[in-house]
Parts: structure tokens; sequence; C-alpha cells
């Protein structure tokens, strides 16, 4: 009876047909209940799904990912907003292995349209999240993309030891948080840079009760004892290796004078908006390495083996209480209201994220048709 009821709701997407502002551009947007699945795909419902600051980008046009034109309705194809999300399955196509209804899955195909109640996708473009104690729908919509991302710049480019430090800016932001969380599970050591704020205290104290060793601000790195005394004790001497950044900008060209000799500086954000400066010092006599992250182009450049892999490992750290859900808000796109009031909720939702009104993640749910 579950899936029957499923199969005969009433879908609703989030859409725009031009990029632009999301606070002007978005609208809601009703199509009929999805028929059947084709032989090689699935149908979904999807759970949650998250705004993150590139779906934004991608519906300003700035981003480089672009999604695909969808025709919802019959002669209308439209953009559908939303990268990453936890959707379960509602039916399966006949040539489907490996997934049956009822499975949580998430999207491994980039701009996949996830701001939706309902979408038939190919079975090759989701991955089946395994279930696990203490697995929630937060963390399942929120698994592709910040976590990995923490993940794999602490594997891919370093090889770090126990007690070994990263430092890393935009230590607040999610991937910053699953960075000093999947670092603490390991046993490195994190020092962590945040704007100054009045209040500095606790938010020191909630890094840190999430595994954070220490946490400065940019204004501390103008205090010359930090690489000439304070690292060096807190490293043995050793220095450390491994820098995530993701502001750019005068404050990243201080926090890279922190790091040692043969240490990578990773990129894979520009908060500030101001482009990388680094003193050529830095590549001649500590043998600096730069690289940039894009967890887009890992997904592409991986098998399928790997993905599941990744997840797997991801969903034991939430199983083991190592990864917790990040900081959330849900908003609902309810059923009950017409397209255009819909439309003008998620603007002005987006018009709030804009101008920073929201400190935590914000999550789409479509509730079901009465």
């Amino acid at each position: 009876m579950a899936f029957r009821a499923s199969a005969i709701r009433a879908n609703r997407a989030i859409v725009y047909t031009q990029t632009g502002d999301p606070s002007q551009v978005l609208s809601a947007l009703t199509y009929k209940p999805l028929p059947a699945p084709p032989a090689k795909t699935v149908n979904l419902r999807f759970l949650l799904a998250p705004i993150n600051p590139a779906d934004v980008n991608v519906i300003q046009g700035v981003y480089p990912a672009k999604p695909s034109l969808t025709e919802l309705a019959e002669n209308h194809s439209v953009f559908i907003g939303g990268n990453e999300g936890l959707a379960e399955i509602t039916q399966v196509g006949s040539d489907v292995s490996g997934l049956t209804t009822g499975d949580w899955v998430v999207m491994t195909k980039a701009q996949a349209g996830t701001w939706a109640s309902s979408r038939n996708v190919g079975s090759q473009d989701v991955l089946k999240l395994p279930r696990a104690n203490g697995l929630t729908e937060v963390h399942g919509a929120t698994m592709t993309v910040n976590p990995p991302t923490a993940y794999n710049m602490l594997n891919d480019f370093v090889k770090l030891e126990k007690d070994e430090w990263v430092v890393q800016n935009g230590a607040n932001s999610a991937v910053g948080q699953a960075v000093i969380q999947i670092a603490a599970s390991r046993g490195l050591r994190t020092l962590n840079l945040v704007r100054n704020r009045p209040d500095l205290a606790d938010l020191t104290n909630k890094l840190k009760a999430l595994g954070g060793t220490e946490v400065l601000t940019y204004d501390d790195l103008t205090d010359r004892t930090l690489t000439s005394t304070i690292i060096k004790d807190w490293t043995a001497g050793k220095g450390i290796r491994l820098g995530l950044n993701c502001v750019s900008g005068k404050d990243t060209t201080s926090m890279a004078r922190l790091l040692g000799e043969d240490a990578y500086m990773v990129s894979y954000g520009a908060m500030s908006k101001e482009p990388l400066s680094l003193p050529t010092s830095l590549f001649i006599f500590k043998n600096l390495t730069t690289a940039g992250f894009w967890q887009s182009r890992w997904y592409k450049r991986h098998t399928r083996e790997d993905k599941e892999n990744l997840m797997k490992t991801l969903v034991d750290l939430v199983a083991q209480g190592k990864l917790k859900e990040p900081e959330y808000e849900i908003h609902s796109i309810s059923s009950r209201d017409s397209d255009e009031v819909a439309g003008e909720k998620i603007r002005d939702t987006m018009a709030r994220i804009s101008r920073g009104q929201y400190g935590k993640k914000v999550l789409l749910k479509f509730d079901d048709a009465q």
C-alpha cells in the first residue's frame, strides 16, 4: 500500500528557466505522477535535499558544472535545482540489479536536480547508502559533498601519521567541521582558523567539542611567534604538512607561512572572492606544493567501487559516533500551497540565505500530497 500511495502522489520541483539571482528566478512547478520506470532506471522519492553554496552559484550561472534541461511537463523544459540529497527508491526497472524498493540512495551524477519530490533517474547515477545505527536522513542528505571533500583532502595528498597537524581556514564551515571530526578519528591534530567575532569563545568550544585541537583567528596570524616558536612546539619541530584553504586572499597567504617543509596547500574554495597569492620563497625554500580539490571531479574520475567504499567509510564513522549531523533547519514545501505560494516561499528563503540569515544547513523537504 505504501508503494501505491507514492505512485499516485502529485509531484513538485523547484525550477528555473534562466540563470540569475535565485531569489528572483526560482519557482515551484507541479507535474504528473511518475510512470513505471524504464528498464535501466529507478523511481525515487526525495526525503531531504540541502541548499549548498554551490547550488546558489549554479543558479547564478557562475559555477563550472551546469545542469541539463528536463521536460517535467509537456513542452515545458526547465532546470531543476539541487545537486545533493537523500532519496528512497519507490520502484525499480526490470533490468536493474543491486537496488530494491525502500533502499536509501544518494546521487553520483552532478547537478541531478534533487529539489524535487520524485524523479526517474538512471540506476548508474545513484549509489545505495548502507544503513547503520545512528544514520539519519540528515546524514544521508548531506553525505555526498562536504564529508567526502574533507575525507579525500585528508587522504589524497599527504600521508599523515597519528599526532601530525593539519591547518585549515573556514574551520566553522560544513567542510571544516567534517575535517575536524575525520582528522580526530585518525588521531590527527587540527589548527582551526576562523574570523574574529563576538561569540568567539562559544565557537571555539564548539569546534573543540568536535575534536579540534586549537582554534585561532586570522588576526592571530600577525603574531610572528606562531611560526618561530608556537608551531614548532606544537609539532615537535616537524612542522605542519597539510593546509586546507577555502578562503584565499591575504589571510590564506598568512596561513601558508605556518606550513613546514614539503607541505601541501590544498584549495577547495575562495570565500573571500580574492585571488590566492603565495610568496615565492615558500616554493623555493620549503618546497611547497599547491593543488586544488573538487569533489565533483573526484566522482568523475573514480570507479563505482571507489564511491561505494567512500560511502561505507563515512557511514562507518557515523555509526561509531565520530561524524555528527551538521546543524540544520528544515524548510518544508507544503502540498497545500499553490505553485505560486510555494515559489514565493522558496524565493524568500534564498533571499534570506544570500543575506546570511541562516547559520545552519537549510534542507528542503516536500510534504506528501493530501
